[in-house]
C-alpha cells in the first residue's frame, strides 16, 4: 500500500504535535507537583496570625486558662509539656476548644509537610 506525500506529511505533523504537547506537559509536571498549593511563607504567616489572634481572644475570655499558661513562663520545656498534658487531660472541654482554635495551623503544617502538631503543643506556650 502506497501512501501519498500529503498523508505522510499529515500523519507526521500529528505525531510531532502530540510529542510537543507531551514534552511540554512532562516538563511542567515536576514543578507543578513539587510543592502543595498555599504552602508559602505568607500562607504560614497568615494562618499563624489568625490562630494567634483566636488564641489571644480565648485566653482573655478564659482567665483560668490564661493564668495557667502565664505561669508556665520560665519553666523547662519538658516540665511545661508534662504540666500542659496534665492540665488538658483534666479539662477535656478546654482541650477541645484549644485544639479547634489551632486546627487550621495543624492542617497547614500537615498539608505542607512543615512539622507536626502534637497534643502537648495544644497550649500556646508549649511550642
Amino acid at each position: 500500500m502506497a501512501f501519498s506525500r500529503g498523508s505522510v506529511r499529515h500523519a507526521l505533523s500529528g505525531v510531532l504535535g502530540a510529542g510537543a504537547i507531551t514534552a511540554s506537559v512532562l516538563a511542567l509536571a515536576p514543578s507543578a507537583l513539587a510543592e502543595p498549593p498555599n504552602c508559602t511563607a505568607a500562607d504560614m504567616a497568615g494562618v499563624a496570625a489568625g490562630v494567634s489572634a483566636a488564641t489571644s481572644a480565648y485566653l482573655f475570655t478564659h482567665p483560668d486558662v490564661n493564668e495557667f499558661v502565664t505561669n508556665l513562663k520560665g519553666q523547662p520545656r519538658d516540665q511545661v509539656l508534662n504540666e500542659v498534658q496534665d492540665y488538658l487531660d483534666a479539662r477535656p472541654q478546654t482541650k477541645a476548644e484549644i485544639r479547634a482554635i489551632r486546627q487550621p495551623l495543624a492542617d497547614l503544617r500537615n498539608r505542607c509537610g512543615t512539622g507536626n502538631d502534637t497534643t502537648a503543643s495544644d497550649m500556646p506556650m508549649a511550642q
